[in-house]
């Protein structure tokens, strides 16, 4: 089985209030994109295919990629107007790979998809979301949520409590065969009504195939740097996760 990452780096980062798109930005003396690529390049994955900005292409080789030695990226794709874009952009790569050759598809292949504002992966989620994805076919990182939620109208009044027991806080990397997510995505294409809702992959393996999606145990320190808030907390997840990495042998 061949294990390929998909790492998202094409946002802006509207939301952190900087000039420089938030995955560039300096988190512990390196661009926060840098953790999660070192994260797969030190796992069992196989490739990393990176999606950014056209502009960015050569920072993105050159000084990340090529300056930290991430020697698995295979791939460099220019983002779209959306997510969802993006995503496809990346698997299309695939896709093209596997039309070229029938080897490179041979033994079947697991695709990670991954925020690269998300830089605190376990290398223990990693391997959980490898074996769900064996069983199942497809899996998503996600941990019970801790909070009351309530369901508000436009009035921003509460209209109902969901039970708690329920929800699950979605993370990345969203993990699928690679023909089943595929397929989603072509499904998806061709439904344009619908791509306006579509706000993880998780929905469109729900919405297009028969396939049930496994909540896989991701971390509480797996947070989505979004916010100037999210840096410095960032930076002490960070700074545990390589305490423990270097600490426990088995990493």
């Amino acid at each position: 089985m061949k294990n390929i990452a998909i790492v998202l780096a094409g946002g802006r980062g509207a939301r952190m209030n900087s000039d420089i798109p938030k995955q560039y930005m300096d988190v512990a003396g390196k661009p926060l994109l840098y953790y999660s690529l070192a994260a797969f390049q030190q796992s069992f994955i196989d490739e990393i295919i990176i999606v950014c900005r056209k502009d960015d292409t050569d920072y993105v080789k050159n000084d990340i990629a090529g300056r930290y030695s991430i020697d698995k990226v295979t791939g460099i794709v220019h983002g779209g107007a959306q997510r969802y874009d993006s995503v496809y952009n990346g698997l299309k790569l695939i896709a093209g790979r596997c039309a070229e050759d029938d080897a490179y598809e041979a033994g079947g292949i697991s695709v990670y998809i991954h925020d690269g504002a998300r830089p605190c992966i376990d290398p223990d989620m990693l391997k959980r979301l490898r074996a769900d994805v064996g069983n199942y076919g497809a899996c998503v990182a996600a941990m019970p949520v801790k909070d009351t939620i309530k369901i508000a109208d436009n009035a921003h009044f509460a209209v109902s409590t969901p039970d708690r027991n329920t929800l699950w806080m979605i993370q990345t990397p969203q993990v699928f065969d690679f023909r089943l997510i595929w397929g989603a995505y072509c499904s998806m294409l061709e439904d344009k009504p619908e791509q306006k809702h579509i706000t993880d992959d998780a929905m469109l393996v729900e919405r297009y195939t028969d396939k049930k999606v496994y909540m896989s145990e991701g971390s509480y320190r797996n947070i989505k740097v979004t916010t100037p808030e999210d840096i410095g907390i960032a930076e002490l997840f960070l700074k545990k996760l390589h305490c423990k990495m270097k600490c426990d042998k088995s990493y």
